[in-house]
């Protein structure tokens, strides 16, 4: 695809996608609406804390792009805003259900494997099992109008491989959310230190003690 979205794009749009299939009647979404599903606590990755000023900014640039379209309710002064990104009758983007739903959690959570989706999807498409969601990750994979996903490799301690969305791909490379958050100004969250075993800590308990003794003997000389 020749669409090339920022993080800040993919939450956008991945909000206003999840509204649409999860809370029709609540759709489309108002600047105010669309900031607190961006902010969401739940389903997203990483979190964000994003002000009106930024969310509305992106939507203005969205819009130019003919990716988000803006109307305003019979009697409303308070515009909202639905995508036009996929499955309507502006764009050539067309998904089935799953597809629109794997897609959507890409966008909102990044790589994640079948089963993973699997559980997610499926909140709003019917899914019956994780083949149905290998399946569909394959066609977006293999769509001859361009390929939508990508299967990363294995990581170690993983018995499934992840699939990413490749609107956010930059130089061949798909985009990890912390270059996008520290590009946006965006902290990202603390990396945590890796564990420790217990073996390690009491060999370091050891190796204290062993010093903390050999300290003594040299200050208080027998």
């Amino acid at each position: 695809m020749n669409i090339q979205l920022s993080a800040l794009d993919a939450r956008i749009l991945g909000s206003l996608i999840e509204k649409q299939l999860t809370t029709p009647d609540q759709y489309p979404l108002s600047i105010n609406a669309l900031v607190n599903a961006c902010n969401q606590k739940s389903n997203r990755d990483p979190l964000m804390t994003l002000d009106q000023v930024t969310v509305q900014q992106a939507v203005d640039a969205l819009k130019k792009r003919h990716l988000i379209l803006e109307k305003s309710g019979f009697g409303s002064r308070v515009p909202k805003y639905h995508q036009i990104f996929c499955n309507t009758e502006f764009g050539t983007l067309k998904l089935s259900p799953i597809e629109t739903g794997i897609l959507c959690e890409l966008l909102l959570r990044g790589p994640q494997t079948p089963g993973e989706l699997r559980a997610r999807v499926a909140r709003m498409a019917v899914v019956s099992d994780v083949s149905e969601i290998e399946n569909s990750l394959e066609a977006m994979r293999l769509r001859p109008e361009g390929t939508l996903v990508t299967k990363l490799a294995r990581e170690p301690n993983r018995r499934d491989s992840r699939y990413a969305q490749l609107f956010t791909e930059l130089s061949g490379t798909p985009r990890t959310d912390a270059d996008e958050l520290q590009a946006m100004n965006i902290p990202t969250p603390p990396t945590r230190p890796p564990d420790v075993t217990l073996d390690e800590l009491l060999r370091r308990i050891a190796a204290l003690e062993t010093e903390v003794a050999d300290i003594r003997a040299r200050l208080l000389p027998g």
